[in-house]
Parts: C-alpha cells; sequence; structure tokens
C-alpha cells in the first residue's frame, strides 16, 4: 500500500511536465503526420483528403533530393569540424600549459553561438561580396586574386560557403560540452599513463576518448538533428538560391507553407524531416551502444 502511494504521488509531480510534453511535442507530431493526408490552405477550412499524393508528389520532385543531398551534406562537414575538430580543441584547451588561458579561449569560441543566426547570416554574406567582402580582399591583399569568387552567386560553392558559417558559430558550441566532459575525468588517470610512459597522444586516445563517449554521442546527435533542421542561414544568405542550388528540406518546407500556401505538401515534408532526424539518431545511438546522458 506504501509503493502504491508513493508511486502515485510521483505520477502526481510527472504530470505536469508530461502533460506539457504531450501537448507540446507528440500531439504536433500526430497532427502534422494528420494534415500530410489533406490538401488545405492556411486561409480556408476545407480539407480534402489525398492520401500519399503528396508523399508521392515529393519523391519525384528532384528539389527534394537536391535538399536532402545539401542537408547530408551539412551533417557530414558538420560531424567533421564540429565533433571532430571541437574534440580537438577541448583536448589542447584541458592541456596543462594552455589551461590557464582557458577563461579566454571558451569565451572566443562561445561567442558566435550566442549571436542571432539572422545577424551571422547578413554579416557573413557582407564578407562574401565578391567586391567589397573581406574574403575576397583578403585573398587579393595575400596574392591570391585568382582565388577570389562570387561565393554566394555560383552555384557550386554557394552551399559550401553556407555550410561554413554554421561551423563557425556552432563548434565553439560543441567545444564547451567536450570540455566540460573531459573536466570530469580524474586527473589519477592521466598521472598514471604518464607513469607508465604513454605520450599525450595515446593517453587522448585511450583515457579522453572512452571517457568522454557519452558526450561524444550527445554532441553528434544534436549535430546532426541540427543539420536536417537548418533553415535560417539559409534562408537569410542565399533563400535557397541560385537556382535552388542551396535549398535544404527546412527552406523547401517554408517555400510551401508560406510562399505556395501548400500546407498538406508543407505538413509532407515535415514528417519526412521527423522520419529522417529521428531514424539518424536512434542509428547513432546504436552504433555507440550507449546514451545515458541523451
Amino acid at each position: 500500500m506504501k509503493n502504491y502511494r508513493s508511486s502515485r504521488t510521483a505520477l502526481l509531480y510527472i504530470l505536469p511536465a508530461l502533460l506539457i510534453v504531450v501537448c507540446m511535442v507528440f500531439l504536433p507530431i500526430v497532427l502534422n503526420l494528420y494534415n500530410s493526408f489533406f490538401r488545405w490552405n492556411s486561409f480556408g477550412t476545407e480539407k480534402v483528403f489525398v492520401g500519399f499524393e503528396y508523399y508521392i508528389r515529393l519523391f519525384k520532385d528532384p528539389v527534394f533530393y537536391t535538399a536532402l543531398k545539401n542537408n547530408g551534406l551539412y551533417a557530414i562537414i558538420s560531424l567533421i569540424f564540429q565533433v571532430g575538430l571541437g574534440i580537438i580543441i577541448a583536448a589542447i584547451l584541458e592541456d596543462k600549459l594552455i589551461r590557464k588561458f582557458q577563461p579566454f579561449f571558451r569565451t572566443v569560441f562561445f561567442i558566435p553561438s550566442v549571436i542571432s543566426i539572422a545577424v551571422v547570416g547578413l554579416l557573413w554574406q557582407l564578407l562574401y561580396n565578391p567586391e567589397v567582402g573581406l574574403v575576397n580582399g583578403t585573398l587579393e591583399a595575400i596574392g591570391l586574386s585568382e582565388w577570389t569568387h562570387s561565393w554566394l552567386g555560383d552555384s557550386k560553392t554557394a552551399i559550401y560557403a553556407v555550410v561554413a558559417v554554421s561551423q563557425w558559430q556552432y563548434t565553439g558550441y560543441i567545444t564547451m560540452l567536450f570540455l566540460i566532459a573531459m573536466q570530469k575525468i580524474p586527473d589519477e588517470f592521466y598521472e598514471a599513463a604518464m607513469i607508465d610512459g604513454a605520450s599525450r597522444i595515446k593517453s587522448f586516445f585511450h583515457i579522453t576518448l572512452p571517457q568522454i563517449k557519452e558526450m561524444i554521442l550527445v554532441g553528434s546527435v544534436i549535430t546532426v538533428i541540427g543539420a536536417f533542421k537548418v533553415f535560417d542561414e539559409v534562408y537569410v544568405m542565399t533563400s535557397g538560391g541560385p537556382g535552388r542550388s542551396t535549398e535544404v528540406l527546412g527552406t523547401m518546407l517554408y517555400r510551401s507553407a508560406f510562399r505556395n500556401d501548400e500546407m498538406g505538401y508543407a505538413s509532407t515534408i515535415g514528417t519526412v524531416i521527423f522520419v529522417i532526424t529521428l531514424t539518424l539518431s536512434l542509428i547513432q545511438m546504436k552504433i555507440g551502444k550507449t546514451g545515458k546522458e541523451v
């Protein structure tokens, strides 16, 4: 009887948070899936059932595969820089010789992640300007004039230019997560390794990486989900152009919903984004064989 009362009391405490999660997360997902089977618009009340018509249309649309490729590119490059480079930077900042300067570098690396994405997009749009931008200006100043380019105006380079901005903005944030995880590793582990004659590189691979594997998983999941949810920087810098070469699933959804007023089609794209991010997250957790901190 006592255990029953304890369980009921615990449930009462959990219930408010559970209701919020259900109403703000699970219910919108179900409603979005439901709406994807209907033709409707934001200014009317009539809904026409179309079944899987929008899904068939989406998978036949070549722009969808361009967007999917760009999101995949985002994810791969982000894993390399935000996760891979982030681990290396965090390890360097945790080195005893650099540790006393750590507060300064933490601030420098973290500042970009708290700047408004719209501001960052406009800033880098100016930096990439082929006439007055700092990027081409720097290349000319160091004698690499042949490398100057219309970075956002060329369909071959535009997506890479936009992806580079995301790495500049978010690598510092992921680095801070790894730094926090590394600071939890007992110093005794490294002292024992030093006594055994292990180099810093060996200590990194045999002590640091295994001890922060939970945070590596968390950082990877955050990065991949962010790569498939990306919208703001692409919309601000290129709006999916030139020639829809930088289209991502987020801008494709926005275009369908708020420019073409095809809310059912937009719901379909939203459902696909959810399925992709959920699947990739589960795969990452399965590969990591962990997930206690996720």
